[in-house]
């Protein structure tokens, strides 16, 4: 059987603001943004715990993983000058 494949992970944002601040170039910064969101969705479904089943500590790690996504995701929007919505 075949192991899934896993998301590429994106640059840590730091770089990737550091990378975009050198090359004049913001749109970097937007597509790091994108790669982030695509690695949150790949696995999204699997955060929260399903019916009646009780939280795990996996799930209780996931969730703290997507906190941080959303963290990532509004400190970039925010060097870019939007501003993010508090729920999706």
């Amino acid at each position: 059987m075949r192991r899934p494949r896993t998301p590429r992970t994106p640059p840590r944002p730091p770089l990737a603001l550091l990378s975009a601040a050198r090359h004049r170039a913001p749109d970097r910064v937007a597509r790091h943004l994108e790669a982030v969101a695509d690695a949150l969705l790949a696995f999204q479904h699997t955060v929260l715990p399903l019916g009646d089943e009780k939280p795990s500590a996996a799930h209780r790690s996931r969730l703290a993983l997507a906190e941080a996504a959303g963290t990532v995701l509004a400190s970039s929007l925010s060097a870019l000058g939007i501003s993010a919505p508090d729920r999706i």
